[in-house]
């Protein structure tokens, strides 16, 4: 954003990680509705796929339009990048992904969202990833369930759908 030292806030809600669109100077970000991308070259498509250079190569994975979000959220929270997903499970599903691996443990509320509750005691438990589920205000039931290989504690402050609050 040329001009601009030290934006405030509302033009980064606005503007960050867009530009007037180059042919029509169009300011609002435009949504593209692809499902895919040209490629230059065989060796353009290879180092996309094999995230050697930056670049679209399906809209499930991303697209001009979700790099826009991303980069906006990255600036309004100070992050230097941010990935946006279909919905909450998804993101749960890969934020736990990405922390944990074969052989971790996760300790987590009793109080959870039933699709949440359902990732993390089957699905997970297929990759390797047990929980061990504890009643939300039970401290020392939370201490105790803690193992070497924890590396997460997950909760909701307020649960779903009880309303209990985690302490």
């Amino acid at each position: 954003m040329s001009g601009y030292s030290d934006p405030g806030f509302d033009t980064l809600a606005l503007h960050a990680g867009a530009a007037p669109d180059p042919a029509t100077g169009a300011r609002a970000v435009p949504i593209h509705l692809t499902t895919s991308f040209v490629f230059e070259s065989s060796d353009h498509a290879a180092s996309l796929f094999n995230l050697e250079r930056a670049g679209h190569v399906y809209s499930r994975i991303s697209n001009p339009t979700n790099a826009v979000l991303e980069q906006r959220v990255a600036a309004l929270e100070g992050g230097i990048g941010a990935i946006s997903t279909a919905s909450g499970q998804a993101a749960l599903h890969l934020s736990i992904a990405t922390l944990m691996g074969a052989g971790s443990h996760i300790v987590a509320s009793t109080a959870l969202y039933g699709g949440s509750q359902n990732l993390l005691h089957y699905t997970m438990r297929r990759f390797g990833i047990e929980t061990t589920f504890v009643k939300p205000g039970d401290i020392a039931g939370w201490r105790a369930a803690v193992r070497p290989n924890t590396k997460l504690f997950f909760g909701e402050t307020v649960g779903n759908p009880g309303l209990d609050v985690l302490d």
